[in-house]
């Protein structure tokens, strides 16, 4: 969809994954990573961890498929999305808000029972099914010159820059991450993954990229394509929520107002991070929109 305002002259569209059945873009990967399971696969279950969308991805993928589904969901995710979760017949299992405490129960979880393990970001058949967000752009909008996504744990952009330099090998995939959860940029600037401490991912409001390193195999792809990476505040977060929802009419949660704050930080310098836009259309991409009335109400400001 077409944004009511232009970039240094030219369109800016949106792609609202917010739309999607589940909320968000999570949907995309979780059901291509169902329909390649075996029989027996499916038979034994499957078992994510998540602080939300992947959740909500994985348990209505599964539900498709008749397979019974964990999620291992750490404390201090959004309760709507833990009620969304459930209400889609998953099972789920709370844990501490670290990287390794979610990895962690997961993982013994599919050792104690079987179930297969099904990532959130750092697998093929992941990627590639998150990619069809980009592959959707490109057929659609052939000409587009700049695609901006954010980052948690890189399942998305790298497959939107797989997609993309496939299908319009001029446009630049650009990604956006929380300053509170830049591991991304820094491991991207430095040419070795990093780690980011869980108290300070855990300080953003976007919540769905808290994780506090991106994948082996996105770490790879990303190093190879992708322009850059914009880091902003939370400030502008919020200001991108509170946009979309009074201005575009659409309801995004934090994470998937990112982009749109990349953008307005990109028009205000000219060049931030390193990055600066190509003259064409650019796109961003919202990922989610799983937000509760009352925290919305709350990031629009018109509740306490």
């Amino acid at each position: 969809m077409r944004l009511p305002f232009d970039a240094n002259g030219q369109p800016v569209y949106a792609k609202p994954e917010s739309l999607q059945r589940t909320g968000s873009f999570k949907l995309r990967g979780a059901t291509n990573f169902m329909a390649r399971l075996t029989a027996e696969q499916r038979a034994a279950g499957v078992v994510a961890h998540s602080s939300g969308n992947h959740a909500q991805g994985v348990a209505a993928a599964a539900r498709a498929v008749g397979a019974a589904a964990t999620i291992v969901i750490p404390e201090g995710a959004s309760a709507y999305k833990v009620a969304a979760t459930e209400a889609l017949g998953a099972t789920v299992v709370r844990c501490e808000n670290t990287q390794e405490a979610r990895e962690g129960t997961a993982r013994s979880i599919a050792e104690r029972t079987g179930a297969i393990m099904t990532p959130p970001y750092d697998h093929p058949d992941i990627v590639a099914g998150q990619g069809t967000v980009g592959l959707e752009i490109v057929e659609d909008l052939p000409g587009v010159a700049n695609v901006i996504v954010p980052i948690g744990g890189g399942g998305l952009s790298a497959g939107v820059a797989i997609a993309v330099a496939t299908g319009a090998p001029t446009a630049q995939v650009i990604g956006v991450e929380p300053a509170f959860a830049a591991d991304a940029q820094q491991s991207l600037r430095e040419g070795r993954r990093v780690t980011w401490p869980a108290e300070s991912v855990n300080k953003t409001m976007a919540d769905g990229v808290r994780t506090q390193s991106i994948g082996a195999l996105n770490f790879a792809v990303l190093s190879a394509l992708l322009a850059g990476v914009v880091t902003v505040d939370e400030d502008a977060i919020l200001e991108a929520v509170r946009w979309y929802a009074t201005t575009a009419h659409l309801v995004t949660e934090p994470t998937g107002a990112l982009s749109l704050a990349a953008l307005r930080r990109l028009l205000a310098t000219g060049e931030t991070d390193s990055v600066s836009l190509a003259d064409g259309p650019t796109v961003v991409v919202i990922s989610g929109g799983n937000v509760d009335a009352a925290g919305l109400a709350r990031l629009l400001g018109v509740a306490s």
